[in-house]
């Protein structure tokens, strides 16, 4: 197993991790709100920006959804809507502070990953590639007998 490629993989996620929390803590908002509107924005075609949605994408719990929306609306960056059919169905939508927020992040965000993506495609590509085939499902190099 190649430690060191994973180590640096994990090490390269890191670095882009924290320029992506000091953009945004730049820009004025946390770095969960950021990670709010990009998920609300970028959700894929047919899914509605729910509760459920935004949660399931943030990997947080309905609750901290919940919290992150209200603090994120009382900052002006997102509103809910009630759907026009389904009026107990709540949708999240960015308010145009929001979309100009995430819009400057993502240019920030972008320009960060033609340099420092290359590291991180770099090492990932090795890993996937590994010469020795250790890193397949299931197959590991050492176990324990009992």
């Amino acid at each position: 197993m190649d430690y060191q490629a994973l180590a640096e993989f994990r090490y390269q996620i890191r670095k882009f991790l924290t320029f992506s929390q000091e953009a945004a803590r730049a820009a004025g908002i946390d770095p969960q709100q950021h990670q709010l509107l990009l998920a609300i924005r970028g959700l894929p075609q047919g899914i509605k920006p729910s509760i459920r949605a935004v949660a399931e994408r943030l990997q947080i719990r309905h609750h901290s959804a919940v919290e992150l929306i209200d603090r994120s609306a009382a900052h002006g960056l997102v509103e809910r809507q009630r759907d026009g059919i389904d009026r107990r169905q709540v949708t999240i939508h960015l308010t145009p502070k929001g979309e100009r927020l995430l819009s400057e992040l993502s240019l920030h965000h972008r320009d960060e990953l033609r340099t420092a993506g290359r590291e991180l495609a770099r090492v990932l590509h090795s890993i996937i590639a590994g010469s020795d085939g250790s890193l397949r499902r299931g197959t590991t190099t050492s176990r324990r007998k009992r």
